[in-house]
């Protein structure tokens, strides 16, 4: 079985090779980015099975399939909303929603493996999965937050968070006014929910917010270290993996 991962985020295409590699399924090739998949695409011959990211560092990935027509087998590893992801099925084997559950790629493996795709015309219609899915950059976001202080409720607009960090094994919204809120939530449930032209998850531990960030400055070990107009109770230094990342995010 040839096996492939197009996925941006590195670390994740290498966690999800290990998983793969598990399940006795070998990755040959790990792509990152529209531009060089297509590439790949062009000059090497197609695997059997593809497991793909939505939203890549410089584009959808359907952008791919609008340049190269490809007949492999497709997983979806995506975030996105279940709806959505629900019509994938219909064209695809399969997705698995991210952080991906090892007993979810197991399944997902195998309903594969039970296709046996070499008896049976693979088709994906990528037209129609794009009118389905809502563009990233377009969709709706969360625009306020409820928390709770002392026996009050308070509404804090995601505008006024210059970012969300985790503490203690809390998520905290720091805000323009100089203070931090205990949020009922995850940074990982928020990876969905905050608008990606605004927000940027720079490290596992920071969002930050790109209209509060006072002064950018170059760290140690080719990282960066970001500075906020208030916040200051921790320092925000931008993972070595995630610099590249970032600095097409401010563009």
């Amino acid at each position: 079985m040839n096996v492939i991962i197009i996925e941006d985020e590195k670390p994740a295409a290498r966690r999800l090779s290990r998983l793969l590699s598990d399940l006795d399924v070998g990755v040959s090739t790990l792509l990152h980015s529209v531009e060089e998949s297509i590439s790949w695409f062009q000059s090497n011959p197609h695997p059997d099975l593809i497991f793909l990211d939505i939203q890549l560092s410089d584009g959808l990935s359907f952008e791919i399939f609008d340049i190269v027509e490809v007949k492999s087998a497709i997983i979806f590893t995506t975030a996105y909303d279940e709806y959505a992801l629900q019509a994938f099925k219909l064209n695809s084997i399969d997705y698995l929603l991210k952080p991906i559950d090892d007993e979810d790629l197991e399944k997902a493996v195998k309903k594969y493996r039970d296709f046996k795709p070499e008896n049976q015309k693979i088709s994906v219609d990528f037209d129609d999965i794009k009118k389905l899915l809502v563009n990233p950059l377009e969709r709706e976001y969360k625009k306020r937050f409820t928390v709770k202080v002392g026996q009050h409720l308070k509404i804090i607009n995601a505008e006024e968070v210059e970012c969300f960090y985790s503490e203690n094994k809390g998520t905290y919204a720091a805000t323009v006014e100089g203070r931090s809120y205990l949020l009922d939530t995850t940074l990982e449930h928020l990876e969905d929910e905050l608008s990606p032209k605004k927000f940027f998850r720079v490290s596992r531990k920071f969002y930050v917010n790109i209209n509060h960030i006072n002064d950018i400055i170059s760290y140690t070990n080719s990282r960066l270290q970001i500075k906020l107009n208030r916040f200051n109770e921790q320092e925000i230094i931008v993972s070595r993996e995630r610099v590249k990342d970032f600095k097409l995010w401010l563009e």
